[in-house]
């Protein structure tokens, strides 16, 4: 199993670098995040998620 170095969180309110292998894209008011690697949905909220790219 190999394990991708993820962002890093600071603390406050933002992480520096981008978190890897996740996409986010917005169906109607949810967000929803994506495994690039898989296509799998992995979560949904009501706000973006900190630190991961937008889908186009």
């Amino acid at each position: 199993m190999e394990v991708k170095e993820m962002a890093k969180n600071t603390g406050r309110g933002h992480r520096v670098g981008a978190v890897k292998s996740r996409s986010e894209f917005k169906r109607g008011t949810t967000w929803f995040k994506r495994d690039t690697g898989t296509g799998r949905i992995l979560n949904g909220s009501p706000n973006q998620h900190k630190g991961v790219r937008n889908e186009k």
